[in-house]
């Protein structure tokens, strides 16, 4: 099995990348090989003449920034560790690409390089998250800003596969992101995906309220992107305001300080659990070959379970399954 990795996308690179590649290759127990791709002198100087024999590189010369037009950089970049570590995946020398960069170069240059699987209208964008009622799938967070009620069905079907699939949730129940949780709430686009979803899927469970994601019986979460991503973000707002809120509280308070060193194991054991570092990244899904999106602050800790998740989604066959999945549905697909 042989990775590809981005060693020049996100904010830590190249370091973070290449030391999460050797935890990899440490941790995992299959027959593991990772061209990390990039500039080569760069990459070298954090290599040793100890590095496994399982780590390569393939140079690219140029490196794509958050200030480039990511549906331009196939042709602007040719040589970016992005759009050579996805031709390495287009020219089967690779089987899987991970990137912890520009989300939208991901995106358009896999479109570009490895295009759709058969009958998907648009790839999507999720984002795995642990809650207490175990793992979900919120999809779409930004990818399509605009989609019809086909396109989310699309997104609903893929999302499933990978939790069954990756994540190991069997007959994952579906919800649609809305503002009231009555079939007649939300705006045509939204009802009437709700009367698709309700008609081709088992499993759809009706419309979820934001206030009840975390708590909820369904596992994915549909929606449009700009909702998705409307959604992530001001979960990530909140939970860095509150995190500085406790902080602060306990800085200027003596009764607070001894408190939250009573509290403080419970509190590492509550990030632990919705650590984005212990999932790592996300399959773009519907693209015709595994690319993997991981978060752009990832740690080598991310990066290693990034390309965990990209094993497992090769071994359990995640394209071919979508496929399938979708191909149930042709019907009903414009």
């Amino acid at each position: 099995m042989i990775i590809a990795l981005d060693a020049m996308g996100g904010d830590l690179a190249p370091q973070a990348i290449i030391q999460g590649a050797l935890d990899a290759i440490d941790n995992s127990s299959d027959d593991l090989k990772i061209i990390l791709v990039g500039h080569q002198e760069e990459i070298n100087s954090f290599l040793t003449s100890s590095t496994p024999k399982q780590i390569s590189i393939h140079h690219a010369s140029e490196v794509v920034t958050m200030n480039d037009d990511g549906s331009k950089v196939f042709k602007s970049k040719p040589d970016s560790s992005i759009v050579q570590g996805l031709k390495l995946v287009k020219d089967k020398h690779a089987d899987a690409f991970i990137s912890a960069g520009h989300t939208g170069a991901v995106m358009a240059t896999s479109l570009f390089l490895l295009g759709r699987i058969p009958h998907v209208k648009r790839p999507c964008l999720g984002v795995y998250i642990k809650t207490q009622t175990g793992g979900k799938i919120l999809c779409d967070v930004g990818a399509n800003p605009d989609a019809n009620p086909q396109q989310l069905l699309q997104f609903g079907i893929m999302a499933s596969v990978y939790l069954n699939h990756v994540e190991g949730i069997k007959k994952p129940q579906i919800g649609l992101i809305n503002i009231g949780e009555e079939p007649s709430k939300g705006s045509e686009l939204y009802k009437e995906t709700f009367k698709l979803l309700k008609s081709e899927l088992p499993n759809f469970i009706g419309n979820i309220e934001s206030r009840n994601l975390f708590d909820c019986d369904a596992n994915v979460l549909v929606c449009d992107g700009f909702v998705g991503n409307t959604l992530i973000k001001f979960a990530e707002g909140w939970m860095n305001t509150f995190s500085n809120l406790i902080k602060h509280k306990i800085k200027h308070k003596i009764r607070y300080k001894i408190g939250a060193g009573l509290i403080k194991p419970a509190l590492e054991e509550i990030k632990n659990q919705y650590d984005y570092e212990e999932h790592g990244g996300t399959p773009l899904l519907g693209v015709n070959g595994i690319a993997i999106v991981s978060h752009g602050r990832s740690t080598p800790k991310a990066i290693m379970n990034s390309i965990f998740v990209a094993q497992e989604s090769i071994k359990q066959n995640l394209i071919q399954d979508i496929s399938s999945g979708i191909d149930k549905h042709l019907g009903v697909i414009n």
